[in-house]
């Protein structure tokens, strides 16, 4: 079965600095998905933040399997109404993963409903990232951790919902830590959060992390039917109970069938 995968890509500093746009000429969102389609079971497409809805309408959004989310610069510029529509898809279940600066996101923060604040450093630094957890789906195919040449540092406190895995964790040149690779379950969806891939290096193009996001794609796609309706509150009423009709004791705030309070 083809897992249908839409890389969302902010598409700002490939159009303005020029440092980005030589490593990545036809954006990351492109690269990223060129990555994943060298799997023959991901079916991988791109939008960005200047299409029509970002690229991510109602229709497109309910044949994706699995949304990409990079973005930096331009978190601001996105519709409340297009991150409100991707939730319910979450919650529904569609998987989601968030990639490095996207930690910021209005997305992530939304399901996240925490700060998701860090430490940050730019100095070109070395990354290398320990596999921690072995026999997760996300780790495999992977040594027991793999380097990236140059990068910008996230350090602790990460100030996100305790993970229900972490995958990894980072070391960096300078001396700092972090979770670099966390799981999150949010109603029917599951989420998972990657931090290599600052744009001013050329991070898409490992291996290792395209094996990681490859995995990442598998482990978050969900073949289950969409969960419609999992933000409704039904009002169901005492004749129709399960056990039967039931009498209704003592005094009610709402009529029969009457939508309740939001």
């Amino acid at each position: 079965m083809t897992i249908r995968v839409v890389v969302w890509g902010e598409n700002v500093h490939e159009q303005e600095n020029e440092t980005v746009r030589k490593i990545y000429p036809e954006g990351m969102h492109t690269t990223i998905a060129k990555g994943l389609a060298e799997d023959p079971m991901i079916e991988a497409t791109t939008a960005t933040l200047q299409e029509p809805e970002h690229g991510l309408s109602e229709a497109r959004l309910a044949e994706t399997d699995v949304l990409i989310w990079w973005g930096h610069k331009a978190h601001g510029e996105v519709s409340d109404a297009i991150v409100e529509r991707v939730a319910n898809r979450v919650w529904e279940g569609m998987g989601l993963i968030v990639l490095h600066s996207g930690h910021f996101s209005k997305i992530f923060k939304r399901l996240m409903g925490t700060p998701c604040s860090l430490k940050w450093r730019e100095a070109g630094e070395k990354e290398r990232v320990w596999v921690i957890n072995r026999s997760h789906p996300i780790a495999q195919g992977l040594s027991d951790y793999f380097e990236i040449e140059q990068t910008e540092m996230y350090g602790e406190p990460f100030t996100v919902p305790e993970p229900m895995e972490t995958v990894f964790v980072t070391w960096y040149e300078g001396g700092e830590v972090f979770r670099s690779g966390l799981t999150y379950k949010r109603g029917g969806g599951s989420i998972f959060y990657f931090s290599p891939g600052h744009e001013t290096y050329p991070i898409y193009y490992n291996t290792d992390v395209k094996q990681v996001l490859k995995n990442a794609v598998k482990w978050a796609n969900n073949p289950a039917p969409a969960w419609a309706g999992i933000t409704k509150a039904p009002n169901t009423p005492a004749d129709k109970a399960p056990n039967g009709p039931m009498t209704i004791k003592g005094e009610t705030l709402h009529k029969p069938g009457e939508a309740g309070f939001r």
